[in-house]
C-alpha cells in the first residue's frame, strides 16, 4: 500500500504560501482547507486564495471543503484545476451526483466524515468516490488532540475499501504526528493531513520524509 503524505497549509505562513508550499517538495500533496464559517466556526481561505495558489504551485492541490452548501461551490474548485476535491458528506444534499461532478471536470471526488458520521450508510457509493477523508478530530481548527475513537472507523472502512475493490484512498485528518500516524497506519490509512506537526518542525519537509516512513513501517509488521 502507498502511503501518502499531504500536509495542511493551515498552520503555515499564510502571508507568504506559495514560499510555505515551496518548502515541503517531498510531500504527496498540499491539503488547502477551505472553511466558511457556517459548516465550522473558522474562516479560513476562498476560491480567490485557491486560484491564486494553483497558479503559482504545479503541486497536487487535496482541497478539503468544509463548507456550507458545498453542492453549489465544490465544482468550481475542480474547473480552478484543483486535482482532488473534497466534500463533507453532512453538507452534501446529493453526493452521488456531486462526485460524479466533479469526475467529469477532471478531479478526483473525495467525500469526508466528521468523527461521530459512521461510514455504513454510504458504502454502497464508494465506487463513486476516489478517497474517503475521515476526520480524527472536530473540523474547524487545527492543532486538535488526536481522536482515537476514530480508529476503529478507519478499520472499518478500510474493509468496506478492501471489499469493493478499486483504487480509493483513505485518508485521516487531524492530529497526525509522530505519535498517532502508527496508529492510523495500522488501522488501515494511506493518506495523512499533518499540518502542526510538519509546519512546527525545524526542517518541515524532513518531517514529511520521517512520516512517510514511519506509516510506510508501521505497516511492515
Amino acid at each position: 500500500m502507498t502511503m501518502r503524505i499531504t500536509p495542511s497549509i493551515l498552520n503555515a505562513n499564510l502571508a507568504n504560501l506559495a514560499g510555505e508550499i515551496a518548502r515541503i517538495p517531498s510531500a504527496d500533496g498540499v491539503h488547502v482547507d477551505v472553511m466558511d464559517n457556517h459548516f465550522v466556526p473558522n474562516m479560513t481561505f476562498g476560491l480567490p486564495v485557491v486560484e491564486c495558489i494553483r497558479a503559482n504551485t504545479t503541486a497536487f492541490l487535496d482541497i478539503h471543503l468544509m463548507i456550507a452548501e458545498v453542492d453549489r461551490w465544490a465544482p468550481a474548485f475542480a474547473d480552478a484545476g484543483c486535482e482532488s476535491v473534497t466534500f463533507h458528506a453532512e453538507s452534501s444534499n446529493a453526493p452521488i451526483k456531486l462526485a460524479r461532478e466533479l469526475r467529469s471536470l477532471g478531479a478526483r471526488a473525495s467525500m469526508a466524515l466528521r468523527p461521530a458520521t459512521p461510514i455504513e450508510p454510504y458504502a454502497d457509493m464508494l465506487g463513486e468516490l476516489d478517497m474517503v477523508l475521515l476526520m480524527t478530530v472536530e473540523p474547524g481548527f487545527g492543532g486538535q488532540k488526536f481522536l482515537d475513537l476514530v480508529l476503529p472507523k478507519i478499520r472499518r472502512t478500510r474493509e468496506l475499501i478492501e471489499a469493493r475493490g478499486g483504487e480509493i484512498w483513505l485518508q485521516v485528518d487531524g492530529g497526525v504526528s509522530v505519535d498517532t500516524i502508527e496508529r492510523c497506519a495500522e488501522a488501515g490509512a494511506d493518506t495523512f493531513v499533518a499540518g502542526s506537526a510538519v509546519y512546527s518542525a525545524d526542517d518541515p519537509d524532513a518531517m514529511v520524509i520521517a512520516l512517510r516512513e514511519q506509516a510506510i513501517a508501521a505497516c511492515a509488521h
